[in-house]
């Protein structure tokens, strides 16, 4: 039941939330009926959670084009210089002694 990309970007927005939540589902019961030694057919688990990613990712590029119509792309922020770790000696601090057994 592998779904195609071109398939699923004729769909709705909403239709494909609801695909998502039915397949976030079966996910799930697959993966149970895995562990309970009831599932026949195991890459069912893999094909389902590919298929969800694709609904994901579809739903990410209907969301980023949303936002960006009308704007113009916003330029990445530069990223901060990362800190230096600083190298403090720290003392050790001597563990109390124990009394030894008694021979």
């Amino acid at each position: 039941m592998t779904m195609k990309a071109k398939e699923l970007r004729e769909r709705s927005a909403e239709d494909l939330r609801e695909l998502e939540k039915s397949l976030a589902k079966d996910v799930f019961t697959n993966r149970f009926k895995n562990m309970t030694n009831r599932l026949d057919n195991t890459s069912a688990i893999n094909e389902t959670r590919r298929d969800l990613a694709r609904v994901k990712t579809l739903l990410r590029q209907i969301e980023l084009n949303a936002e960006t119509k009308g704007e113009a792309p916003k330029p990445a922020a530069p990223k901060p210089a990362p800190k230096k770790a600083s190298r403090k000696k720290v003392a050790m601090k001597s563990r109390p002694k124990t009394p030894k057994a008694a021979k």
